[in-house]
Parts: C-alpha cells; structure tokens; sequence
C-alpha cells in the first residue's frame, strides 16, 4: 500500500521504525500458504519443524490435523504434542486447541495447523487465528497453515469461482502480520492424482470433490490467487525494508505504476493509459493528485473536473491517493521514491513558452528529477474531448446578500475608533492604525473577504477624518501622513484577503471533514448490512439527511424498474418520473429534473454504476424550483453513491452464490433422488416380481413351506416399499415447508411402545432394552410423526447393528427438557460423518451384509423433531463400539393435572 513515509534528509522513515519496533518482543508467524487442501501445507510444516528441532529449537505440537493421512502422521511422532482440551458442544465432546497449556509449556515455537477453524462455543476466542495472536503477543514463534480460499478479501472472488462460499475467513491483516510466508504450490494435474490415489479424501468424497470443487480450472485460479497474495505481501516487505533503511528507490524487484491526476481535460486520457500500462506489466498501480494552497481557487468546473478523473481511477482498479504539498514535481517524486514506484505516468505540457519561464513545468522539472524512474508523457489531446458530459445542471450556490455582516465590520470599526481615540492622547497616530487594523482582521475571521473589504475602506476613510491633520476632514496635509494612510490601506487590504483566505479554508476544512465522517459512518453502516433492505434503507437516509432531499431508490425486477425503498418512504411516481427512471436505467446516464433528457420529470435520477454494471437508479427531489444540487454536493452525492452501488452489488453477488449454491444442491439431490428410486425402487420390485411369479408359475408344486416363504417376501417388500414412498413424501413435505403437527398432550413411553411394535419385524433378531420412568412429563408433540422419527431411528439401529446385539431406549428429564435417546453396539458413526448425518440422502459407508438404505431415515427423523420444537444429535458411545442418537424435547410450561380434570369429570 502506497506510503508517504518521506523526509529530506534521506533519513529511515518513522513509521517504518515505528512497525520495525512494534514487532520486537512479538513471535514470528510464518504461514504455509496453499492453493487448495491436499497440497501437503501440514507435511511441509512438519518438516521445517523438524529442521529447526535439529538446530536446537524447543518445537511443540499445538494441534495438527492428520486427517488420516500415513505420511504426515509419520511426521508427527517425535513431536512433543500439547494434549488438547475436551469441550462439550450439543451432545458431543469436541477436542480443541489448549492456548493455556500453550502458554504454561512456553515452547520456543509452536506447530498450528488450520489457522482459519472455527472454536466451539465456549473458548477463550472464537477463532483459531485469535489464539495465534495472543501466543505470539508471548513471544512465541508459530507455524500455521491457511488455504488461499479462507483470505476474507477473496471471499467473494473465490466463491465466484467455485460456486462454494467459505464460512470460516481470516482477515487480510493476519497475512500483512506475517514475517514469512511459503507457498506450498502443487500443479492441478499432480493435486487431482493425490485425490485419485485417496490421499486427501476417501475415494467417494474424492470423487464428488474432483467434478465439482477440483476441477484444473477452478485449481488454476486457486493457484494464481495463492501467488498473486503472497507476491503483494512480499512486495510490502520490500518496500517497508527500504524505508526503514533509508534506501533511495527504485528497486526495480517488482513494476508499480504511478499516474498523476488533475482538473486538465487529458486526465481521463492519462488514467486510462495507466491502467494499460499497469496491466502489460501486471503491476499494482495508484492514482496521485497533490493538493496544493493555490488549488483552493479552482473553478467548480475544474473541481468536477478532478471529482470526475479519480472517480475514473477508482473504478478502473487504481488505489487513490491525495497528499497535500507545495511543489507538485517535488512531492510526486518524493512520494513515488518513498513508496518504490518504477513508472510515472503524467499529460505533456499545456502552458504557453512564456508562463513556463515564469512559472516553471511540471512536467519537465519531473522527467530532471524523476532518476531511475521512467516518466511516461501522454499527450491525451484526442481523448476526453468527445465524451458527452454526464453532468446534470448545477443549482447556483450564490447567497443571498445579507446585512448583518456589514452592520457588525460597522460596529467593529466604531469600537476601533473609539478605542484610539482614548490612546490618542498617549501614542502616535502611527500606532493608532493597528487598532483600525485589529477591526478588519475581526471582521476578515467572522464574516469572510467582502465584510472585510468594507471594514477596510471604512477603516481608512475613519483613519484619515479622525487622526490626521487636518482631523475632522478628508484632506490630508502632510506628505508624510499620506504616506502612512496609504500604507494602512495596502496592509489592510492585504490583511483582510489573507485572513478571509485563511477563513474560507478552515470553512472548507470543516466541510470535508464533517463529509467525510459521515461517509465513514456511511461506510460503517453498509459493511455491517447483511440484507438488500438494509442497505437501501441506510443509503436512501444517508442521501436524504446530507443533502436534504427526498430519495427513492429503484432496482431492475423481472425486466423493468421498480421503486425498492425511498426516505420519506414512498413508492408511488408519475409517469413521467418512470419514464425517466427507465431511460436513466437503460442509458446509464442522468435524467429527469435538471438534465437533458425528460426534464419535465419531478425528480432528478442518477444511476447507481459500479466498475462492472449498472445496478440501480437513485432519485432526488425537494421543495424548490430549479436545478437541484450545487456542484459540491453533487460530488458528496457521488461518493455517497459509488459505495451503496458497491454494496447493492455486493449483496447481490452474495444471493446470486447462494442461489447457484442452492441450484447445485438441488441437482445433487436430484441425482441421488434417481440413484435412490433406480436402487431402492428396483430392488423390492424385482423381489416381489420374481417371487410372484414363481408362486404363479409353481404354485402347485412348490411345498407349503417354500410358498409361505415366497408369500412373506412379497409382503416384506411390498412394506419396505411402502416405507421408502413414505420416506419420499414425507421428505417432500419437509423440504416444502408443508409439515403442520397436530399437537395434543402425550406421554412418550406410549409411543416409544408404539413405535417398537411398528419395528418389531425390523428389530426381531436383536434384543430390545428399554428404561423409561413412569413419572416422565408429557409432552407437547404430534403423536403420529414423533412415532415416525423414533421408528426411522430404530430402523437405523437395526440396520447397523449385528444380530444379537442390543438396542437400548432410554429416557430421563433434564433442565426442563425430556431427553430419549437411542444407542445401539455397531461400528459407531465415522467422526468426519457426524456432522453430516441428517443430511438428505447421505449415506455412512457401511460393512458387508448391511442392507442398503435411502438416506432419508435420519433426514426425515431430524425434520420431524425440529418441526416439534425439539433437537435431534448423533455421537458415539464412550464404553463401546456403537451409536447414539439423543432427542431433547422441551416439556410444556402449563400441564393440565389429569387426576383432578377426572374428578371435575365425574362431578
């Protein structure tokens, strides 16, 4: 990032000392940067700290992440491992990192993987990169790995890439809080054998994984954003190692460009050039303009002019910067010297031979003192000059003459007499002028230069009637007198012009100031909306309270333009408004009050634009005739627009992820819907068929035995299939948002056993325990899905487990809640498939001789406990191989006492 860390004396700069000494006493982060999972940034971490481990470092393990891979858990033996700390999260004991045992330890440097993860509820911090910055506030070096993917600035970028949003991010800082960073780089063909040959994924995942998320295209760009951030990162590094050491640039290690910007008409021209340039040299670039006290009288033309031209480096990709100066060719090459920039890109001269012998050339006295860095000089006389202006007419900002102003400089100048003719009598009338002075200096503060001005005059004419000889006349009879009334006017016109100077910038710095704090408000506000509505509502009063105006805002919907939100709200316009609406949304330009196009309109409209696309159109009105905004509030206006078009967008690109998201989760299930029905449809099918048929065919001279057999497959699978068409329309009601339990007071041990005798058949080899107290609350649930959602459980149990094994229901209260849960003794659940259990068709991997199923028992049973208000979670058994599901249903407040609604009965 562009610094202005100058002096003159060629001295280190202090900010760069400054960032140096802030570093001392803090460990050093070094972080394995890959461009996907699988590139081996933990094996890589490994064995760098093994080879510090051989160069006599005290090296400890805080948490690395096999994943099950037999290289890197080779890796890991001979590592002091910090034992991990358990926490419990929802039924389920979760091993995270222990920070305190960290810190107790002390090691010299300390192994973390996964920097972006996630804490459980509970911790110290709730991010992982959060307990690496307090170790390291100790003194204590780290490793620590991070996928390119998890950089917040890449959020967005990665996920249009993909089509997969990452939850988990660190921000940009940590990455600029690095002291070194190592790519772990693995070419797309090598990463996609890794995933083929199981090493990154189990064979199934890998599989799903390679035709979606590592796909070579998808890894390309991956692979480019890795290096890209960490060459950014270590062109930082090289730029603060030259200042802090004081050396002259440019190092020609890496290009930057840098354009100079101002109000000429070829500054458009100039930009544009930059940005060609900075993209043939794949070059970072920044936009400067020196903001100089003789600027201060630019005309509002030259002013939009300027507004306009940054504007342009903006959008094109430049980072802006503004630094105020004195000498404009001094300050860029100080500023492009400083900050290690190689190019310099500036218009050719516009002034005439003569203006340059007086007044001096910036551009040549740039190319004398630019030293090694090239000054690119663009004539951009072609340009700009054609381009039609977007500009709406200007409301006059001219205020009204007032009285007062002139009334008070009187009043001044009245008291600075009268105060001098007391000190008449002990001064000399020379010394009675900086009196008269003081009044116009006063009124220079208070009023500006035209009050000023008057107070002068009038100042000079009491002057010359009241102490010169002869007094009480306008005729001045001594030379020298004359002298002196001369002198006094030329010091105070002088005076009264730099004073009110010196006023009108103050004004002008409070403006800016005050603008710019509620557009960092404003900035504030957007960053924090996480919806559409939000932003427009911030934006539609944020326009309104700065410009004091009326505001609507429009969006594009289903081919037109619609009014979205507005302050005061309102949603209704004429037609001529909505003519003018569309025309500005289809041309991206302004239109209606005070433009050229469809100025009969009531409101002013502008479209909102970012980079990309137009994305919206903003309209403006209030009370009086005429054009509407003056030429600096259309400027606060563009500021003001240019960030909620940013937002708009930005909110849009985030739902526009989400419905490709949703998309592709929808033909996922798709196909496993058809994988299902083609398995679990075909297979009781072809039982039934073939069992039917030979009981057609050989009826007659099949044993009673052989048939009762064939007759008890035919209605096993006739139930199986009704049970998976069940599942299906059960699972559709869910998904739909149809599913509306018929709520009734019930005690769960009657459905536990109602449940239990629906499964009997499903669960005959295996024995059944069951331990429910017969003072259980009754709960507030639909009898018939809560029977359905534990059936599906016990159908899973019996599934998993081996014959003669034992499926045990057990049930007690807990804080309010009736807790039932469901264990059974087989394999347990895979600690990477806990998490996605109860997902619709997801299946656990199962041994032989289990029969498949749909993946939608668990999916149906977690939707038909949540439709009731309770919680359904998995976890493994801790004293044996097996499963637990555990439901919480949350017991009613009010329950009517059924002993004594009997007797009110019988009364």
């Amino acid at each position: 990032m562009p610094d202005d860390r100058t002096n003159f004396e060629n001295r280190p700069s202090p900010d760069a000392l400054l960032e140096h000494a802030e570093r001392e006493g803090r460990g050093r982060l070094r972080i394995f940067l890959g461009a996907a999972p699988g590139v081996g940034k933990t094996y890589e971490m490994l064995l760098a700290g093994r080879a510090r481990r051989a160069d006599g470092i005290d090296v400890a393990i805080g948490v690395v992440e096999t994943h099950g891979r037999k290289e890197t858990q080779a890796l890991v033996e001979g590592y002091e491992v910090i034992p991990r700390r358990e926490v419990e999260y929802r039924g389920r004991v979760l091993d995270e990192m222990d920070i305190d045992a960290i810190l107790k330890r002390r090691p010299e440097l300390v192994l973390i993987d996964e920097l972006a993860h996630t804490n459980a509820p509970g911790s110290r911090h709730p991010k992982r990169y959060l307990d690496v910055q307090e170790i390291l506030s100790q003194g204590i070096d780290v490793y620590t790995t991070l996928n390119i993917q998890h950089v917040e600035s890449l959020n967005d970028v990665v996920a249009q890439i993909t089509r997969v949003r990452v939850r988990e991010t660190v921000p940009d800082s940590i990455i600029d809080e690095a002291d070194d960073i190592e790519v772990i780089d693995l070419t797309p063909d090598d990463l996609i054998k890794r995933l083929h040959e199981g090493k990154v994924y189990f064979p199934q995942t890998a599989q799903r994984a390679i035709e979606n998320y590592f796909s070579p295209g998808n890894l390309t760009a991956l692979r480019e954003l890795a290096l890209r951030r960490t060459a950014q990162r270590v062109d930082e590094q090289l730029l603060s190692h030259m200042q802090s050491h004081a050396i002259p640039g440019p190092w020609a290690a890496g290009e930057r460009v840098l354009v100079c910007v101002d109000s000429r008409p070829d500054g458009g021209a100039r930009i544009r050039y930059a940005r060609r340039l900075a993209d043939r040299l794949r070059a970072p670039w920044t936009a400067l303009h020196v903001d100089t006290p003789r600027l201060a009288g630019m005309s509002e033309e030259d002013k939009d002019r300027l507004a306009t031209n940054l504007r342009l480096a903006e959008q094109l990709g430049a980072e802006v910067a503004t630094i105020p100066g004195q000498n404009v060719a001094q300050d860029i090459v100080r500023h492009a010297t400083a900050n290690n920039f190689t190019h310099i890109v500036i218009g050719r001269p516009t002034r005439s031979r003569w203006r340059e012998l007086i007044e001096g050339s910036l551009t040549y006295d740039l190319i004398r003192n630019a030293g090694d860095i090239s000054v690119h000089v663009i004539s951009g006389k072609e340009r700009d000059a054609d381009i039609p202006s977007a500009r709406v007419k200007a409301a006059s900002e001219q205020k009204p003459f007032q009285i007062w102003p002139y009334l008070f400089s009187t009043a001044y100048v009245a008291g600075a007499v009268a105060v001098s003719s007391i000190l008449d009598q002990f001064l000399d009338v020379r010394n009675l002028a900086s009196v008269l002075l003081l009044a116009v200096l006063t009124s220079a503060v208070t009023f500006g230069l035209w009050p000023a001005l008057y107070a002068c005059f009038l100042s000079a004419l009491a002057f010359n009637y009241f102490f010169l000889e002869p007094r009480y006349t306008f005729t001045i009879r001594d030379p020298e007198s004359i002298v002196a009334f001369a002198v006094f006017l030329v010091v105070a016109v002088i005076a009264s012009n730099l004073t009110a100077r010196v006023q009108r910038q103050a004004v002008a710095a409070r403006s800016r100031a005050r603008a710019t704090q509620d557009i960092y408000s404003f900035s504030k506000k957007l960053a924090g909306a996480g919806t559409l509505d939000d932003v427009l509502w911030a934006t539609a009063f944020q326009i309104a309270s700065m410009l004091k105006v009326r505001v609507v805002l429009l969006l594009p919907e289903n081919g037109t333009i619609t009014v979205k939100a507005g302050y005061p709200p309102d949603d209704t316009l004429a037609e001529a408004d909505i003519a003018a609406a569309r025309w500005a949304w289809e041309h991206d330009r302004p239109a209606g009050r005070g433009a050229d196009t469809l100025p009969g309109a009531k409101r002013l409209y502008l479209p909102l634009r970012t980079g990309r696309t137009a994305v919206g159109v903003v309209g403006l009105d209030n009370d009086k005739q005429g054009p509407l905004l003056t030429p600096e509030q259309q400027r606060l206006l563009d500021a003001l627009a240019d960030q909620a078009a940013v937002a708009i967008e930005r909110i849009q690109l985030v739902a526009d992820v989400d419905r490709a998201r949703l998309a592709a989760e929808a033909d996922r299930l798709r196909t496993a819907l058809l994988t299902s029905i083609s398995h679990d449809l075909k297979t009781p099918l072809a039982a039934i068929m073939g069992a039917a048929g030979t009981l057609r065919e050989y009826a007659a001279a099949l044993p009673e035995e052989d048939r009762a057999e064939l007759l008890s497959t035919v209605v096993d699978e006739s139930e199986r299939l009704n049970r998976f068409i069940a599942n299906l329309l059960d699972m559709t009601k869910i998904e739909s948002g149809a599913m509306e339990p018929n709520y009734a007071l019930h005690y769960v041990g009657d459905i536990v056993g109602s449940a239990l005798d629906r499964a009997r058949k499903i669960t005959g080899e295996h024995r059944i325990d069951t331990d429910l107290p017969p003072d259980l609350p009754m709960l507030r649930l639909d009898a018939v899905l809560f029977e359905q959602a534990l059936f599906n459980l016990l159908d899973n149990a019996a599934k998993y487990s081996a014959s003669g094994s034992t499926i045990r229901l057990q049930g007690w209260v807990d804080n309010g809640s009736v807790i039932l849960q469901v264990m059974d003794e087989g394999p347990g659940i895979p600690p990477n498939d806990l998490e996605r259990i109860f997902d619709t068709f997801y299946r656990v991997r199962k041994r032989d001789q289990v029969r498949a199923g749909t993946g939608l028992g668990l999916s149906i049973s977690r939707g038909f406990v949540e439709a009731m208000g309770g919680r359904i979670s998995a976890t493994n058994r801790t004293d044996r191989p097996g499963a637990i599901f555990t439901i919480r249903m949350p017991v009613p407040q009010e329950i009517p006492d059924l002993a004594v609604a009997k007797t009110d009965d019988a009364a």
